[in-house]
């Protein structure tokens, strides 16, 4: 497992290489043998090319990688790479997926429900209960709560899931080795007790600069079921990751605000826009992500409805059934079967009326 991570590691740490050419490279090589291949084997790779080839063979910082190691047997940190089971599949549809997270905390980032609440750092008492009582009235519904561990709304919605016995994990723009702002180090240590983690997608010794904020909403983004903005202005943060989750396929819903409060005008504009659909109430975020019904009724009414169905087709329609949509690289993540397979029990499935196609290669049941 050592031997495996030192490579993971690597592969992060290469010159040229982000996650989009690693996701390229472990489409060919094993980690540890896209270090031992040739150079003209890795230069056919689409995206890789000969700059990028001759940084992956020159690579030779291993002693970063041995200082990482140390750090992550010393403080308890899991590393969850890419092709790891425990990697969160629902990044696994985002095209700049990170090819290697670190997590502190044990909670499972494939829960079957996710949402991440975001919005401004300077909060008004409307968005505060705004954000306690939507995270309250959702706790009956078994959901992770993601955000990003910043001042005001996000804080507010970590400490409201603390408080509800939600599971919350915090998506940090540095390392492990801190925690930002420092005010937050209580309200941290809380969440992992209750069940929480902190994660990033920075190695130890990485500074909460400006430009690392983005590439953490990213992750904020493409984690979840569905983003809830809750109070933004019309520039800033929430509105990235707004774009990011709709760029991601993902549900996004805002809280509106009084049309003279600036606090919420980026809110009253991604609804305007019909870039976020009008939320009200947890409620609205119930039905509207199709979780008023037991997932295992459903399930069982398609196998009445359709006793003739393969045994390929069965798994494909529990898989589409499992939530609102499911992108097509999910479905053929979690089934096992090969894309032609995949396809052609979508394709019956279709001709049956039983699974609707949507934009996005996404699928939800008719």
């Amino acid at each position: 497992m050592q031997s495996d991570l030192i490579y993971q590691l690597a592969l992060t740490l290469v010159p040229n290489i982000g996650p989009v050419q690693a996701k390229a490279l472990l489409q060919h090589f094993e980690v540890r043998d896209i270090f031992r291949a040739k150079k003209k084997d890795l230069e056919r790779i689409e995206g890789i090319g000969a700059i990028k080839a001759a940084s992956i063979k020159s690579f030779s910082s291993f002693d970063l990688v041995e200082k990482e190691i140390v750090f992550i047997e010393k403080f308890g940190i899991r590393p969850v790479f890419l092709t790891d089971t425990s990697y969160p599949r629902r990044l696994l549809n985002c095209y700049d997926s990170p090819t290697l997270l670190f997590c502190k905390g044990e909670t499972d980032l494939n829960q079957a429900r996710i949402i991440s609440v975001i919005g401004t750092r300077n909060n008004t008492e409307y968005g505060r209960q705004a954000t306690e009582k939507l995270i309250a009235d959702l706790k009956s519904q078994g959901v992770l709560i993601v955000s990003g561990l910043a001042f005001g709304i996000d804080a507010i919605a970590h400490k409201s899931a603390v408080k509800n016995n939600c599971p919350t994990v915090g998506v940090l723009a540095h390392g492990l080795d801190q925690v930002y702002p420092s005010q937050h180090t209580g309200l941290a240590r809380e969440m992992i007790r209750s069940g929480g983690s902190l994660l990033t997608e920075f190695r130890s010794g990485t500074k909460p600069d400006k430009h690392n904020f983005p590439i953490r909403n990213r992750v904020v983004a493409g984690i979840c079921d569905a983003v809830v903005v809750i109070e933004t202005g019309q520039k800033g943060g929430s509105i990235i990751t707004a774009d990011l989750a709709n760029s991601y396929n993902r549900d996004v819903f805002a809280i509106p605000g009084r049309i003279n409060d600036p606090r919420s005008a980026g809110c009253n504009e991604l609804i305007r826009r019909n870039k976020a659909t009008l939320l009200t109430s947890a409620r609205d975020l119930i039905e509207m992500m199709g979780w008023e019904a037991p997932r295992t009724a459903v399930r069982h009414k398609q196998r009445e409805l359709f006793p003739d169905l393969t045994g390929e087709e069965r798994q494909v329609l529990e898989i589409i059934g499992s939530r609102k949509a499911v992108h097509i690289d999910e479905i053929n993540m979690r089934s096992g079967l090969s894309n032609s397979k995949v396809a052609a029990a979508i394709l019956n499935l279709e001709l049956r009326n039983v699974v609707l196609s949507l934009p996005g290669k996404l699928y939800q049941l008719a």
